[in-house]
């Protein structure tokens, strides 16, 4: 089968579009023909081995692991003995390692069924950006309805799945992001919508409940000034690329600040599980919430798929399509 292969950090040129094994599924595991998988800043970090902090578990010289790719949607193909969820055929999506080829294993915990009405490249966008929208406002914003919630960076991968996740809350939900994706957060449900080139949001006197950050273009104290005295930062991402700690050096700042103020300024990282899968699955079946995709490009222009994707001007998700070859 096809796929993508590094064997060492740089920038997307290291990626190979190549040959491998197909695997084989084991007793407690699914293969999936993948249909489509999508794009994770997560995935060039890890080929760029940055910050350095994430090569302690990554690899310190080279890559232990040798692909890409944690979003999945797909057919499974065969199942293991002790699979019982899933049988071939199934149209399922999920998140496993790997995911930038043409079959993958994955284990059935980490698989739900694909809804009829969500294409694949629709349900291969949901798994890192969603659950991560969800959770960061669930767990670490403990959202209310009727809060006032601002989401900078509303027209990124997380960002439009949090405007529309906060709007199921029952959120006042205002969008951060620029001109040329005002109209589209608004059509996703934000009530409010502020072009960061026209407008600062930490100085326009207005105070909110709960902030999420996943741009990190302000000060923290910036951002404190538009929190309520007792709302909430949650750090999902940032633009910080220092060598060493990267995005998470200013949310470590954060963290240590809020012992000693009333507001709560707190670090996410996702965890991706089932039961917010499931959450997932259906609000999609549901037409609660829609993935935003920007573009789709085929398994070989992976490299091109994460260049465009480090500019740091997608609109939602970006997506990659598998053609299978005919099999004789």
């Amino acid at each position: 089968m096809r796929a993508i292969v590094y064997t060492e950090y740089g920038p997307p040129d290291v990626l190979q579009f190549t040959e491998v094994a197909k695997p084989t599924s084991k007793d407690d595991e699914v293969l999936i023909r993948i249909r489509a998988a999508s794009v994770n800043p997560l995935d060039w970090h890890y080929m760029r081995g940055t910050p350095y902090l994430l090569r302690i578990q990554s690899g310190l010289r080279k890559p232990k692991a040798t692909r890409l790719g944690l979003d999945v949607a797909g057919q499974v193909e065969a199942v293991g003995k002790n699979v019982t969820q899933f049988q071939p055929g199934d149209e399922v999506f999920g998140a496993c390692k790997g995911a930038f080829a043409e079959y993958v294993c994955a284990s059935e915990r980490a698989l739900v069924l694909k809804p009829a009405n969500v294409t694949f490249e629709q349900a291969a966008a949901v798994p890192v950006a969603a659950l991560s929208a969800l959770q960061s406002l669930r767990d670490k914003g403990q959202i209310r309805r009727g809060q006032k919630i601002l989401i900078n960076g509303a027209a990124g991968g997380v960002g439009t799945f949090a405007v529309q996740i906060a709007k199921v809350f029952g959120a006042d939900v205002t969008g951060v992001c620029g001109t040329r994706n005002v109209d589209m957060v608004r059509s996703i449900g934000a009530d409010h919508v502020i072009d960061y080139t026209q407008e600062d949001f930490t100085k326009n006197g207005q105070r909110y409940d709960l902030i999420l950050e996943m741009i990190g273009n302000h000060s923290l104290s910036d951002r404190r000034r538009a929190l309520t005295p007792e709302g909430t930062l949650v750090l999902v991402g940032g633009t910080d690329k220092g060598r060493w700690l990267g995005p998470l050096a200013g949310a470590l700042k954060a963290v240590v600040l809020s012992r000693f103020v009333s507001q709560k300024l707190r670090l996410f990282l996702a965890h991706l599980n089932k039961a917010d899968l499931i959450i997932m699955q259906e609000l999609l079946e549901a037409g609660k919430v829609a993935s935003v995709i920007d573009r789709s490009y085929p398994l070989s222009d992976v490299p091109e798929a994460i260049r465009y994707l480090e500019e740091g001007h997608a609109r939602g998700k970006v997506v990659i399509t598998m053609e299978h070859r005919t099999e004789t």
